[in-house]
């Protein structure tokens, strides 16, 4: 790829690139990097091989968790006059990869933050699946630690939108089995190798995509994609009394007929008239 030639001027780019097929790189994002003054980059081997697809040769900045404390502020003092390109090894920067206090100290010192847009497995994955897309929450990689794991899922098991996981091949079954025992049998993805030779998109029940990868762990990178819950049991009677009681305690029954019809999507007039009887 050759790249364009434009003029930048000093801030933070922040540069998305490819996920797998390198001819993803988008000619703005090759711009960028072949004529920034420093790349800050999560493994600098990885965009090594960028810039050789590219014909660039630039300098380099290792900038990842392990170090990033140590290293921003020297980066944020060369902002003012120089061209800075952020990149992750692959994909946004940001996502499931360091980077946010980098902008953050960036603007709060009136540097200029520009976004270079391009590939991103979340939202390639999404794309895949099949599954809706018009409510979606990207979790990232869960915890290691089954407790901890276990809490997590628990916390999104009745938020109604797809979910997005990040995940390694040799704990992708045990992830599975966990997010079926936490959010029930849902229809899910397992995505991997997006935009590489053997891209694929398994879909299935979780408790079937668990039970496929228990013996054979898959290589590569993975993002599992999760359907949303079920639509909401209707309310029982009980439920429904209960919190009339509940809310005539505080409320008049005009209102607290109102209040509960508008949660549990029940008629009000038969509310108010249920109200009436338990006042007297």
């Amino acid at each position: 790829m050759k790249p364009l030639v434009m003029s930048l001027s000093p801030g933070l780019y922040i540069v998305a690139t490819p996920i797998g097929n390198l001819g993803d790189l988008s000619p703005r994002a090759a711009e960028v990097l072949a004529h920034a003054d420093l790349i800050a980059a999560e493994d600098t081997r990885v965009t090594a091989t960028l810039l050789r697809h590219i014909g660039a040769k630039r300098p380099m900045q290792p900038y990842h968790d392990h170090n990033a404390d140590q290293v921003r502020p020297g980066l944020i003092a060369r902002l003012a006059s120089e061209v800075i390109a952020l990149v992750s090894d692959a994909g946004t920067p940001l996502i499931s990869d360091p980077g946010y206090k980098l902008v953050r100290d960036a603007r709060a010192a009136g540097h200029q933050v520009v976004t270079i847009p391009g590939p991103c497995a979340a939202i390639a994955a999404l794309t895949l699946a099949g599954l809706p897309t018009d409510r979606f929450l990207f979790m990232g990689f869960l915890p290691a630690k089954q407790g901890a794991r276990g809490s997590a899922i628990a916390e999104v098991a009745g938020v109604r939108a797809t979910l997005i996981f990040y995940e390694s091949g040799p704990r992708l079954a045990a992830t599975l089995a966990a997010l079926a025992e936490g959010l029930g049998d849902r229809e899910a993805a397992v995505t991997r190798e997006i935009t590489k030779k053997f891209e694929e998109a398994v879909t299935g029940t979780l408790s079937s995509l668990a039970a496929r990868y228990a013996d054979a762990p898959p290589k590569g990178e993975i993002v599992i994609v999760v359907a949303p819950p079920g639509a909401a049991p209707p309310p029982s009677a009980e439920d429904a009394e209960a919190a009339l009681v509940e809310a005539l305690s505080r409320l008049p029954a005009s209102k607290a007929a109102g209040e509960v019809a508008k949660r549990f999507g029940l008629d009000r007039k038969a509310l108010y008239a249920r109200a009436m009887d338990l006042k007297a």
